[in-house]
Formats: C-alpha cells, sequence, structure tokens
C-alpha cells in the first residue's frame, strides 16, 4: 500500500496480543518496560532509558526462568547474578522449539544488560557517560528480543506477527518525532540534506519515496528538493536516488555519516 494511503481493513494487532500467550505475570511488566524504555529513548532520557532496560533485562531473564524450569526469582527479589542466571538456562535440558529461550535470548539479554552496566547508563558516576550509540544499540537488542518473543509466543498469523516485528525493527531516533503520519527532524540546526540523512536512517532497510523526505523536511518546492538536494547527496554516495521511481535510500557511506558525525554532535549538544 502507498505511503499515506488509507485502509479500511482492521486495525493492525497490538505488542499485547502478540504476547498473548506469555503468562499474564510476566506480560503485563515485560510490555511497560519495553514501551517505556522506547519512550525515553525517543525522549534522550538516557539515564532513565537505562533503568527501564534493567527493569526490562530482568522480566525477561524470569519469563524464561518459568518456561524453561517451571520456577523463577519472585518479582521483588534481588536476582543475585544476571549472567549466571543466563549461563544456568544455557544448561537445561534441550527439546524441540526451545532453543531460542534456552540459548539465543539469554545470551542477547546479558549483552544488552552488560553494555548498560558497564557504560556508566542508568548508574550515577560511571567510569563512561552514557551515549546515544550505546543506548541505540540497547534499543535494538531490546527490539530483537521482543520480535523473538513475539515468534515463539505469539497467537496471530505469521503474517500479522511478522508485522509486529518489522514495525519494531526500524531505528528508534530521539531526534525523530512521529506525527499524524509524518516526522520531523527535532534538530533544527541541522541542514536539510543532513535533516534527510536522519530521516532516511530512521527506516532501516527501506527506501523512503522522495516526496515523503520533501514533506517532512519542509522544502520550499519540490523541483527544488530535488536539484539542491537529493541529487547532491545522490552525487556524494551518501544515498541512492532512483529518480525513476522516486525512491531515496541510505548508502553505506551515508549510515557512517550519520552514525559517526550526526548522532554524536546531537549527543553532545
Amino acid at each position: 500500500m502507498p505511503r499515506g494511503s488509507t485502509s479500511t481493513s482492521s486495525p493492525k494487532p497490538t505488542l499485547e496480543q502478540a504476547l498473548g500467550n506469555v503468562p499474564d505475570q510476566f506480560r503485563k511488566r515485560l510490555i511497560p518496560s519495553f514501551l517505556e524504555l522506547k519512550t525515553r529513548f525517543r525522549e534522550g532520557k538516557l539515564d532513565a532509558a537505562g533503568l527501564s532496560a534493567g527493569k526490562f533485562c530482568e522480566t525477561v531473564i524470569r519469563l524464561l526462568q518459568h518456561q524453561l524450569t517451571g520456577k523463577f526469582v519472585p518479582f521483588g527479589d534481588k536476582i543475585p547474578n544476571l549472567a549466571d542466571a543466563c549461563s544456568a538456562l544455557e544448561k537445561t535440558p534441550s527439546s524441540p522449539g526451545i532453543e531460542s529461550l534456552r540459548v539465543i535470548i539469554p545470551r542477547a539479554l546479558l549483552f544488552l544488560y552488560t553494555l548498560r552496566n558497564k557504560r556508566g547508563i542508568g548508574h550515577v558516576g560511571g567510569d563512561v557517560d552514557a551515549n546515544r550509540i550505546d543506548l541505540a544499540t540497547i534499543m535494538r537488542a531490546a527490539d530483537w528480543i521482543v520480535c523473538e518473543l513475539i515468534r515463539v509466543f505469539h497467537t496471530l498469523s505469521l503474517e500479522e506477527a511478522q508485522d509486529i516485528v518489522d514495525s519494531l525493527a526500524q531505528r528508534e531516533l530521539p531526534d525523530i518525532w512521529e506525527v499524524a503520519g509524518k516526522k520531523r527532524v527535532l534538530r533544527p540546526e541541522l541542514s536539510a540534506p543532513d535533516k534527510v540523512l536522519v530521516l532516511l536512517y530512521s527506516e532501516e532497510e527501506q527506501a523512503i519515496p522522495a516526496e515523503d523526505l520533501f514533506a517532512w523536511v519542509e522544502y520550499s518546492s519540490m523541483s527544488k528538493f530535488r536539484e539542491r538536494i537529493l541529487d547532491p547527496l545522490h552525487d556524494k554516495q551518501l544515498v541512492e536516488y532512483d529518480r525513476d521511481a522516486e525512491m531515496v535510500h541510505l548508502s553505506p557511506l551515508g549510515i557512517r555519516r550519520v552514525e559517526d558525525t550526526l548522532l554524536k554532535a546531537g549527543s553532545a549538544a
């Protein structure tokens, strides 16, 4: 369906529906902690997002313990050592269909939790100040974990589950504000070309219609936008601009500029 078009089909399933088979005592903690993490990341509240990441990890590990052993550390009790808890899950007996819960998700959790702890995120007095690149990595890992839980637990059709997974896989950027079907870059100091690069970066692995980028950047005219913004970006190999299809895709050079320059500049602001 083209961007901006409307549909009379039924609404997309919610995260609550996608995780409908997760026991209620875990689901009612898992979803709020995940959404809280995403909200705090978008708002640029890095330390608060680190705290949300910790709650998310501690909820997921309890869910895995329950699923694999029938027992879990009660909510309200401290998990003594998350690394040991993840290692213990890998040692549970293997059985068909649970390798993701036993091995893959615990390893992703351990990476997420270690990065959150060792890079100063969520803690006062960390050796290295939290920054947006670290937290963006945490956010992507949390997205993947939820996607994998949807794959394992979903009560939806494969198509509906995949739809939620795809929406979760989009990059979350504090500088991007989604409102009324549009995107805005909340960095007024950025030039129009740099805003285009950040907008493209927010849609990982997807091309964006040139018309959408023009509207989101609020440029003066479409013809000038093509001539002064898209063509030069294409010539510098920062984007691939297909004039026939009127689609724009971020190149590896464009990704490098966003991650090495634009995100770091925003973090220092």
